[in-house]
């Protein structure tokens, strides 16, 4: 009875708020955080059923304009949820959260990793960039200690002094990426969400995210674009 499994309850309830207070969460551990609040709040619980379970929690969402969305980790591919609110534009969000020179700091990092090659910055390129802000003028130990908060509230992360947008920040601000880097902000060919770590292909200029490349190859004895055919001349991760 469909009318009956679209019912709120507390193990809803409880799941969403711990999906709130945590901003993401890893796939096995959403799964984990379901059988905890159905068997917590006495509701059935279906392993199998995670996705059910959340489009309930969405329908009721929706009027609120938020939505749990479901992406992937560009490093490995494993999925992610986070709660997204859609009637905020990208920097709203954090704009509660952040100075506006800090949030500078953030949409200028933000330029220089979905404009790379590769979809990384170094921190060097982004210390560079601290004392030519507009708001005012940034120390660079002053833009380090911004750029680790950051990390720490996973907008962005950190491998090697080279900084890319954290699984969160993709899911959060797919539309805002996409509207506002039209010419250079692409989808990847396999899954079509936004792909910032990706290949492209040098003939006909698809991208596709390293782990789906990854699994899009693994079968091929000669990897061809999924797209134009021609030789992948990527090195396949």
């Amino acid at each position: 009875n469909t009318a009956m499994a679209a019912q709120m309850t507390d193990a809803h309830r409880r799941f969403l708020q711990v999906l709130m207070s945590r901003g993401i969460t890893e796939g096995s551990e959403a799964r984990k955080l379901h059988q905890h609040c159905c068997e917590t709040d006495k509701v059935y619980y279906a392993h199998d059923k995670l996705d059910d379970f959340i489009s309930t929690i969405n329908r009721h969402l929706q009027p609120l304009f938020m939505q749990i969305r479901k992406g992937m980790s560009e490093e490995d591919g494993r999925a992610h949820y986070a709660v997204v609110n859609l009637a905020e534009t990208e920097v709203t969000k954090m704009a509660s959260d952040y100075t506006e020179i800090e949030l500078e700091l953030f949409r200028k990092t933000m330029d220089l990793i979905i404009l790379s090659e590769n979809g990384f910055a170094s921190s060097t390129d982004i210390l560079n960039l601290a004392d030519k802000l507009q708001t005012k003028k940034m120390k660079k130990k002053e833009a380090a200690q911004v750029l680790k908060v950051f990390v720490e509230d996973k907008w962005l992360s950190e491998k090697n002094g080279e900084y890319t947008l954290h699984t969160r920040c993709i899911i959060e601000m797919e539309q805002y990426i996409l509207s506002n880097y039209q010419d250079v902000a692409m989808k990847c060919n396999i899954c079509h969400s936004l792909a910032v770590q990706s290949q492209v292909c040098e003939s006909c200029g698809i991208g596709m995210h390293l782990p789906c490349v990854r699994k899009y190859f693994k079968a091929q004895a000669e990897p061809r674009c999924p797209q134009c055919n021609e030789f992948w001349s990527c090195d396949i991760p």
